[in-house]
């Protein structure tokens, strides 16, 4: 058995700290399996950014992001312009996990394990913004800040509830904000708009068919773009996103494109996969098969 040498980076405060208790065992069973796997902890934001790009210099055969969306953010952003970029492995320890969910990958780290000892890889499409990437969903408007602005230590007391309860929190306070969009789909969209999502995959913040058709391998976005509409009107629409049923509305414009640029005259944040990405102006791109990323070959996993 030819050994590979891996270099984890995990953030030891994901989700419920899980990876905190779990580390040894991790580390066993890759061993077991014939990788060989040394470790980073992230010690503040940006140090999973410099960890991957540091490992991928020193050429290791895989790197693995042991946390939530966050994390694995910040490795992609160590990769992404690497001239040679290693093999992706994911251990979805965090809150929300998005994008292991859109991948089927499974969200016991046993399970986890053994897929990544597999070493089966696949080419996925990243998200380019101005100078940052994503590999899941970028996103304006005010409910989409609402990721980054939950406290740490309230996700790792209450896991997901603490975006809930942020969500509740915001609701109240929706405004709409003057976007032009320009896509070479659809021309230009100049009016009041609640948010916009630039979706990489169909699982986004919870919702698994918020995009339904997204793909990570066909070098498109999907866009959702959500019209100025009321509060109970907003409530009606988060329903039916929950049955993949809002596509349709009048007040939902949706369209896939390769390249998308959003202005404002307004202070506008962006979300990259749940971390602040900056603000508006951005051009968005797609990055066609720029990321191998570790699944299951038969494609039979789940992240349940």
């Amino acid at each position: 058995m030819t050994i590979k040498r891996a270099r984890l980076i995990y953030n030891p405060t994901s989700g419920r700290e899980e990876i905190k208790r779990r580390l040894p065992d991790i580390l066993q069973r890759l061993e077991r399996g014939g990788i060989e796997t040394s470790c980073h902890a992230t010690v503040s934001e940006g140090d999973a950014t410099v960890a991957a790009a540091d490992a991928a210099d020193r050429g290791f055969d895989m790197i693995i992001a042991a946390g939530g969306d966050g994390t694995l953010y910040e490795v992609i952003n160590g990769l992404a312009e690497k001239d040679v970029r290693p093999p992706l492995g994911i251990l979805p320890l965090g809150t929300t996990n998005d994008f292991a969910r859109a991948l089927g990958i499974p969200k016991h780290w046993e399970y986890a394990c053994d897929l990544i000892i597999q070493q089966y890889a696949k080419p996925i499409d990243l998200g380019r913004a101005n100078n940052r990437f994503f590999i899941n969903i970028a996103g304006g408007g005010s409910l989409t800040e609402l990721t980054y602005e939950v406290p740490s230590k309230l996700k790792t007391m209450i896991g997901q509830l603490a975006y809930y309860m942020k969500g509740l929190e915001k609701m109240t306070r929706l405004r709409p904000t003057e976007l032009r969009i320009q896509a070479q789909e659809i021309g230009e969209i100049h009016e009041e708009i609640m948010l916009f999502l630039i979706c990489n995959s169909n699982s986004v913040g919870g919702f698994e068919k918020l995009a339904p058709d997204a793909s990570l391998s066909d070098g498109m976005f999907d866009v959702v773009v959500l019209k100025k509409c009321n509060l109970g009107e907003f409530i009606r629409l988060a329903t039916l996103a929950l049955r993949g049923e809002h596509l349709n509305d009048p007040h939902v414009v949706s369209f896939q494109t390769r390249e998308i640029t959003v202005t404002t005259p307004d202070y506008v944040q962006l979300n990259l996969d749940g971390e602040y990405g900056g603000t508006l102006p951005c051009t968005f791109k797609v990055l066609p098969s720029h990321l191998n990323i570790i699944v299951d070959e038969s494609g039979i996993s789940t992240y349940k």
